[in-house]
Parts: C-alpha cells; structure tokens; sequence
C-alpha cells in the first residue's frame, strides 16, 4: 500500500529531522529499516515515537567489523540511506557515500544537516532556531516592538529539514528511472528555511512588507490577520483579507458602526479595538459555532490536543492512534494507492539475516 511500496530505505538513527523525513516516507508505502548504532541496550537514539511509526528497527553496533560489515550488506539492497549527522560522520564510521555508492550504484544517499555538507559553518553545532535565525526566517516572527519568537521547531527541523528530505529522496528516485543512477541528496535545515521564505522576498520586492516585524498585512500587524481573546480566555484566529469576508467578520459581531477601509493601514488601530472588544463577549466555542457556516474566516485557536476532537478533523480523519498515542494521519492522500494506517516501530523480525531475504541480498531495486 502506498505510492512508495516497495521502495527500500536504511535509516541511520538520530534525532527530529532525519526520522521525520523517513517517517514520511514510511507513511507513503516505503520500508524503512531504522539502524540504531551501538551495541543494544546502549541507548543512543531517542525512544520511539510518532516519528519512527512504520518502521522496523535494527541495533548495530558499528563499531564491530561484523556488524559494519552487516550494515554495509542491508545497505547494498536498498534504494534509499539516510543519516542525519555532521559532515563527515559517517564517512568516519565506514558508511560515507563514497564507499556505499560503490558497492550499490543506484543506492539515493540522503544527508540532513543543518549548515548543510559545505560553508563556514558546515561543521559547527546548532539547533532549528540557529538555522531559521540565519536563514532569514525568524526575524519577521513576533510582535512589533518585541524579540523574534521562536515557532516552536517546525520551520527549520520539520518543514525546512525532514520535508525537504522526503522531498529530495523522491526526486533522486524519480530521477533514478530514468539515469539507472544514485546519487548524493544534500538536505540542509539553512536551505530549506531560507526556501520557505520565497513569498516574503516576493512581497518585500513589490514593497509590500516593511521592514519591521508585527506591522504587515500576514504577520499580524493587520487587525483582520490576528487571534483575539474570547470570554473565557481562550482564543480564535481572524483571516478574512478580502473585503466580502471582511463583511461577513463585520456582520457576525454585529458591529454596526462604519469602520475604516479594512485595507488601509492607517484604520488598523481603530478596527483592532472594535474586533477586540467584540470577541470578548462570548466564549470561543460560541463564536466558532456562529461563524462555522460562514465564509468570515474565523476558526477556534486549537491546542494539538483539542485539535482531534473538531468535527471536521474527525470527518477528515486527520488524527490517528497508533500504539496507544494519538497523531496526525499520513499525508497527502492518494486515490488509487492510500497509505495504510501506520503501525507501531517494531524490531526486524529475524534479525538482519531477514531483512537480507526480504530485500534481496545484494540486489537493490
């Protein structure tokens, strides 16, 4: 089941961006074998959760010229091998691209990286915020007059990093159809970041966003692109940028006074007050119930918690339970090849010597 059914991944345990990516991969059909270097037992990769769903699980410790050895088979029947570490890690453990595209020339070698595999900082330490900080997509995030915000780790380890990975490896295997090759996939959290920002430079370049965060129409400097406290403390997000839904937020509230040109930045003051004052009137579930049926662009602010029990994720079927832990389900969806619902990680059954039967030893697809 899935687009990827029968595509073959190695996965070389580590942390947030690389087991996401193959995660993914593993959600649209692949078989994903994850190795966890060490010998057992030694604990070196975090435990296992949302993000190793679908795969199969194989301690090595590559340390030992027997399980090396070992690894390098398993890897020599694969199609994909994806690792997540500094420049020049895995070449220093026997496994670089190098040796491994030798021995299995179509073999797609994925790498994710923060800096990426070359520039200054190519072998130094850092984490989403330091990538997303210098890639130029943390700067515009936050309220005007006050620090950048970080948003949480999805730009730079998930958006930026393990999607841009799955990304690639798709790309690379297409492209491998029609060139009978492999070849290097140099995935970096810096790149990607810097990629999702396409639309701010596009804006920037039309002079339609200034230079200060929190005062443009989509960063929350317009009073109808923003979240507003309800009367109970909780709150709901207003998006409604054109002027026929801007009408319908307008009428929803029932506010009856004339407001400025919604458009017009020299009115935003005097909007924000009167969409504030509004929404404190009623709790958030009341005014998500009166403008569900509208096209005012006004949903609930939701915890990911919450977010499961919405009718519409339900109906979507946007949240799974796999091993006892409720998450999102597989995406996107496919008409003729669905993915299946993602099973809990599990050890390879039979050990490395089953995986090799399974997968054809030295015979990658």
């Amino acid at each position: 089941m899935g687009p990827l059914n029968g595509v073959k991944v190695v996965e070389l345990a580590s942390l947030a961006p690389a087991p996401f990516g193959c995660m993914v991969l593993a959600d649209l059909g692949a078989d994903v074998l994850q190795i966890r270097r060490g010998s057992p037992g030694e604990g070196l990769s975090a435990p296992a959760g949302p993000l190793d769903r679908g795969k199969r699980t194989l301690a090595l410790d590559l340390k030992s010229e027997r399980d090396l050895e070992v690894a390098h088979e398993i890897i020599a029947a694969a199609d994909v091998f994806v690792e997540g570490f500094r420049p020049g890690v895995t070449e220093r453990l026997g496994l670089g691209p190098d040796v491994l595209l030798a021995r299995n020339p179509r073999l797609v070698y994925a790498r994710m990286t923060g800096w990426g595999q070359h520039g200054e900082l190519a072998a130094r330490a850092g984490h989403d915020i330091n990538y997303i900080a210098l890639a130029g997509a943390l700067e515009p995030i936050g309220r005007a007059g006050e620090r950048p915000v970080p948003p949480l780790n999805l730009i730079g380890d998930f958006a930026g990093g393990g999607m841009l990975l799955a990304l690639g490896v798709i790309a690379a295997l297409y492209e491998r159809e029609r060139s009978g090759a492999g070849q290097v996939v140099d995935a970096a959290m810096v790149d990607g970041a810097a990629l999702l920002t396409a639309f701010l430079h596009g804006m920037h370049a039309s002079g339609l966003w200034n230079e200060e965060r929190g005062t443009n129409a989509l960063d929350g400097g317009a009073p109808f692109y923003d979240t507003y406290e309800c009367a109970d403390g909780r709150y709901v997000a207003v998006g409604c940028v054109e002027p026929q839904f801007f009408a319908q937020l307008v009428a929803g509230l029932g506010i009856d006074a004339e407001l400025p040109f919604h458009l017009d930045p020299r009115g935003w003051p005097e909007i924000r007050e009167r969409l504030r004052a509004a929404f404190e009137q009623r709790p958030r579930d009341e005014w998500a119930k009166l403008f569900a049926d509208t096209d005012a662009c006004v949903t609930p602010v939701l915890s990911p918690w919450e977010a499961a029990e919405h009718p519409h994720n339900q109906e979507r079927e946007l949240f799974v339970e796999v091993d006892g832990v409720r998450q999102p389900a597989p995406a996107p969806r496919f008409s003729r090849t669905p993915a299946e619902l993602p099973r809990p990680s599990e050890p390879a059954p039979g050990g490395a010597a089953d995986v090799l039967t399974r997968w054809g030893n030295g015979h990658a697809s």
